[in-house]
């Protein structure tokens, strides 16, 4: 048993990874899944396919590892964050497709409580804004436009959960429904300074409280999946939402210490300690981790468009076959050319909270090509990580001094894209060696707890730099272009 397998849930497919005992990947099983889009900003997937993808993984990378159900000693959890799924107690079955944390079909609602005057309550409980973003909404939403969802859920017949809820109710075959402190901290039903479910939140959304799940440090005892699942019981030991893992796998255990994941999204996290900071440039406070009972604070910017802008370039525009491509496009790119891609194809995130605006291009001339519109692509994702530091700077002194910015994720592979991110932040961008720390870091949570991992503090110190990118841009030129970019948002958002 010196090996754990780690889910990773995420928003376009459902990966499962082997760690070995010195938490090094023994084998990958990936497979995506059908995005479905029902109406202009509203973004759903079949949770029928989240499942089946995470099962099919698990048992294809056991069998790809050469490996027995017996070499697995725990299984941990990341996933999607704030994505919605709410089924029958007793049979398991979905009331509606998932909402994803993308979905934006309650703009309306939310626009309706900040002129109510709501938000500041919201923000004081669960340190969120009121956006679409959140679970909560979209939960009520559900409740309001299922036919006869909210009397069943009145009855106690219907559950709640985020992806990782989800998965280890099937998992366990509905034996447990718990989530973690990081997961339920995403909610907007969640009070992460009391630490417990916040009626006064579930009252504000009209949220019967029976529907919501226990929850537990990252770090714990969530059941045991199943064995006819696997070939026998293995248990689940570690969750964490998918942001808050590449945290713990990034080991930013010390306040002040940053790193950002570039998957679908992009989602800055500045560990804050022990103490809950309020932002006053539109970030959230959120919980990074908590273990033993004590949780660790974080302010954090959420990007909603980074590697989905070149998924983008491949799906819609049909420029490229493949993502490395826009590398080399980029490199090829006319360097007098200025085209700015604003990728508000879901809304901006933070710092600028706009649900209603959409994507735009700016700077186009007759010769403005594809390897323009790659350079633009992938320079929008530094831009906007800038717009997030700038903001957690403003917010925390203890950020001052934060002159190393860990990144991970699929986009974070791109040198010319980490190379552009370095410059326009005029700050040192560091990738390690294990760019899965996302799933690192669940597998961490779970093998600390079955005592095959090390430490935090040891953890910390295997941490292995693959390659550090230095600022080369001058001061005038990133004056220039960020000036650029700044613009193009306010245009973007009057529109």
């Amino acid at each position: 048993m010196s090996h754990i397998l780690a889910i990773d849930q995420g928003t376009t497919s459902s990966r499962a990874i082997i760690f070995d005992k010195a938490m090094k990947i023994v084998a990958i099983a990936q497979e995506e899944f059908t995005q479905h889009y029902p109406a202009s900003g509203w973004v759903e997937h079949d949770v029928g396919d989240l499942w089946s993808s995470t099962a099919g993984t698990c048992r294809a990378v056991i069998e790809k590892a050469g490996l027995k159900p017996g070499d697995i000693a725990a299984i941990g959890i990341t996933n999607q964050r704030e994505t919605t799924i709410v089924w029958d107690k007793n049979t398991g079955q979905p009331v509606h497709k998932a909402i994803v944390w993308q979905d934006r079909r309650t703009s309306e609602f939310c626009q309706d409580m900040k002129a109510a005057g709501h938000e500041p309550v919201v923000t004081k409980k669960t340190g969120l804004l009121l956006d679409p973003y959140f679970s909560g909404t979209k939960l009520r939403w559900i409740l309001e436009n299922v036919e006869g969802a909210r009397a069943r859920a009145e009855k106690g017949e219907l559950l709640f959960g985020t992806v990782d809820t989800y998965l280890i109710w099937k998992l366990t075959g509905g034996a447990s429904f718990v989530t973690d402190a990081t997961n339920a901290a995403r909610t907007m039903m969640y009070d992460i300074r009391q630490g417990r479910w916040s009626k006064t939140m579930c009252d504000m959304l009209d949220i019967p409280m029976a529907m919501l799940p226990e929850v537990r440090d990252c770090a714990a005892d969530f059941g045991m999946a199943r064995a006819d699942l696997f070939g026998q019981e293995i248990p689940i030991l570690g969750v964490a939402g998918d942001q808050q893992a590449a945290t713990v796998g990034q080991a930013c255990f010390e306040p002040g210490m940053l790193k950002s994941t570039y998957g679908t999204g992009c989602f800055a996290l500045l560990n804050t300690g022990d103490t809950p900071v309020t932002s006053q440039n539109r970030l959230l406070t959120t919980i990074a981790y908590q273990l033993n009972g004590k949780p660790t604070y974080a302010l954090e910017g959420s990007i909603f468009i980074a590697g989905a802008v070149v998924q983008w370039l491949r799906d819609g525009l049909k420029i490229i076959r493949d993502a490395k491509e826009t590398q080399a496009l980029a490199e090829a790119s006319d360097p007098s050319q200025s085209v700015i891609l604003v990728p508000a194809f879901t809304g901006l995130g933070a710092p600028y909270w706009n649900a209603e605006c959409r994507g735009a291009i700016y700077g186009l001339n007759r010769n403005s090509g594809p390897e323009d519109f790659a350079r633009a692509a992938l320079e929008s994702v530094g831009y906007q990580t800038r717009d997030l530091l700038e903001a957690m700077f403003a917010d925390w002194d203890g950020a001052s001094d934060a002159e190393v910015l860990r990144v991970d994720g699929g986009m974070s592979a791109s040198d010319w894209a980490m190379q552009f991110l370095s410059d326009i932040i005029g700050a040192s961008v560091d990738r390690p060696e294990v760019l899965e720390t996302t799933a690192l870091g669940a597998a961490w949570l779970a093998g600390s707890r079955v005592g095959l991992y090390p430490d935090r503090a040891e953890f910390a110190r295997s941490w292995a730099l693959e390659r550090r990118f230095g600022p080369t841009m001058d001061d005038a030129t990133r004056t220039r272009k960020y000036a650029a970019w700044k613009r193009a948002v306010t245009a973007t958002m009057s529109v």
